[in-house]
């Protein structure tokens, strides 16, 4: 998978993205400034969302349209949006700022006029959101610009990841990313579920990542040791300028830790090789072997009192230990010589 100039795949470094989401809140210059500090931070990529609240939702208020059980208990769904969306006139400036900086860019889009109008702004990629994985006539849409796409799953049960693989596939794109999310706000860090991270990848073939909402850094460590190439973290410049996303999103300050931890994690990681470095073979000079621990002459019977296995490494290999048991020395040793096969009579 190919996002603008960022190669992700098994060997890749994790795909860092910032999502910014409602963290502009309502500023044009809050949002640039976002932007800019998610590229300090340590960011590959900043993350817009497409929407409107009428391209979202209905401006209605029966029971239906009413948030319950979330952090916006009570609110209503069209006046969330119409609060969090990010005005779409700004799109092409941030898109040009993330340029500008070196990020990579794109967006969430939940409906098809989103998708053409960022058709219009060449985006790079897709990012479905988890409550948009049921949407099957979306996906496809998005699918058949022939672009990368990157799924959470946070609602999904299997047949809603099948399904929507099936969507893209059927329209010719193959080129898809699965992320792990937890669609809780913020997401309990026993609910994760981390494990799915490999299985996902495992299971349908496709590079996996996290989505994630869990506070702290946590989760994102965690998944990048479970071979996640994609992380998604809610950004914002300062959680006290409040908005709809802010008490789950990080900080300039908590971000930047994570993408260095993340690195740490990465490189910790390494890959499956038995062989060692130069160094590592230097510091088998501190291993076991068997030298002579006393003086002992020629015609000795060797035993556990005058040969032991002891540090450092120079001498006899000590899995000839038993077998030397009870026999005899060859050569005059003195206390602290190397013990070698020539100096034992078979």
């Amino acid at each position: 998978m190919k996002i603008d100039s960022f190669e992700i795949n098994e060997k890749s470094k994790v795909f860092i993205i910032a999502e910014l989401s409602a963290n502009h809140n309502g500023d044009l210059n809050t949002a640039i400034e976002t932007i800019r500090a998610a590229k300090r931070s340590g960011a590959d990529c900043i993350k817009l969302q497409t929407y409107t609240a009428d391209t979202i939702t209905l401006d209605c208020n029966k029971e239906d349209f009413l948030i319950k059980g979330t952090i916006w208990e009570g609110k209503n769904l069209y006046k969330l949006y119409k609060e969090a969306y990010t005005p779409w006139e700004w799109h092409e400036q941030l898109y040009k700022v993330a340029k500008e900086e070196g990020l990579v860019c794109f967006s969430s889009p939940f409906d098809k006029t989103a998708v053409d109008f960022l058709e219009t702004l060449n985006t790079p990629a897709y990012k479905i959101a988890s409550f948009e994985i049921t949407d099957i006539p979306l996906i496809e849409y998005v699918a058949s610009k022939g672009k990368p796409i990157i799924i959470s799953t946070g609602i999904a049960k299997e047949e809603d990841i099948e399904l929507a693989l099936d969507a893209c596939r059927r329209m010719g794109n193959n080129t898809i990313a699965l992320l792990k999310c937890t669609s809780s706000y913020p997401a309990p860090l026993e609910e994760a579920n981390l494990s799915m991270v490999k299985d996902l990848r495992t299971k349908y073939g496709v590079i996996s990542g996290l989505s994630d909402h869990t506070l702290g850094a946590t989760g994102p460590i965690v998944a990048t040791c479970f071979g996640a190439k994609i992380i998604e973290k809610h950004f914002i410049l300062d959680r006290s300028i409040g908005g709809a996303d802010a008490s789950f999103s990080m900080d300039e300050k908590e971000f930047t830790s994570m993408v260095k931890s993340v690195r740490d994690a990465e490189k910790s990681i390494g890959i499956i090789d038995y062989n060692l470095t130069q160094k590592q073979e230097k510091g088998r000079d501190f291993s076991r072997s068997l030298y002579v621990v006393e003086d002992t002459k020629a015609g000795d019977i060797i035993t556990e009192k005058n040969i032991r296995s002891i540090r450092p490494g120079f001498g006899l290999h000590p899995k000839y230990y038993n077998e030397i048991l009870g026999k005899k020395i060859k050569v005059n040793l003195d206390k602290g010589s190397r013990l070698k096969l020539t100096d034992i009579i078979k």
